[in-house]
């Protein structure tokens, strides 16, 4: 229970900084757009990827820099591309939270497909996502030995407790962002979350 503990913790600590795929995430739990299936995909994600770590595929990875190299530029492609739409969104403004007080936006609101797309591309063609989890995840896995797939468990339930927490606890944001101007705020700020991003993973080395 111990190292299942260490792993929840572990995983906590990487995931909570808010990045690319916890701005994407947030949105779409503000809106209530297919949430459930965004949150699916990045929690099931990340547990391929823990696992993966834990069976030993970070010390591959390390020996494959030209791979990493690849999802570093594509993923920064991807990252900047959907902070440009968010721009764009901030910029023209008229984006407002159809919500009644007990009510949701219909997940029919953005076609899923697009979504999903996205999803995936933020969390996939994330090289960052692959340091945590794959290489430093894998690493740390390591240290436990024969008990190291308990804290894999662990950093697993903890994307499981972040992103449903983060996904389903942004809907209490709603009325705030009924207010004029707000939604032109939040894509704002996740504009400049995504453009950092992207500026981060070119500078990388």
């Amino acid at each position: 229970m111990l190292i299942f503990l260490a792993g929840l913790g572990f995983g906590l600590s990487l995931i909570v900084a808010i990045g690319a795929q916890n701005a994407f995430v947030l949105r779409q739990g503000v809106r209530r757009e297919h949430v459930g299936v965004v949150v699916a995909v990045c929690a099931a994600s990340d547990a391929i990827l823990y696992a993966a770590g834990g069976a030993g595929l970070g010390a591959l990875l390390e020996r494959a820099p030209a791979v990493v190299d690849v999802a570093r530029w594509a993923g920064a492609a991807v990252v900047l591309g959907y902070g440009i739409v968010s721009a764009r969104r901030a910029w023209r403004g008229g984006e407002e939270l159809e919500a009644a007080d007990d009510g949701a936006v219909p997940d029919a609101g953005r076609r899923l497909r697009p979504v999903l797309l996205t999803a995936l591309a933020l969390t996939w063609l994330n090289p960052h996502v692959y340091l945590d989890t794959v290489i430093l995840g894998g690493s740390v896995a390591a240290t436990y030995g024969a008990d190291r797939a308990w804290f894999t468990a662990g950093a697993m339930v903890s994307s499981v407790l972040w992103f449903v927490g983060l996904g389903y606890g942004a809907r209490y944001l709603a009325p705030m962002l009924r207010r004029p101007g707000a939604w032109r705020v939040v894509d704002g700020v996740i504009a400049l979350i995504m453009v950092a991003v992207a500026v981060s993973l070119v500078a990388a080395r």
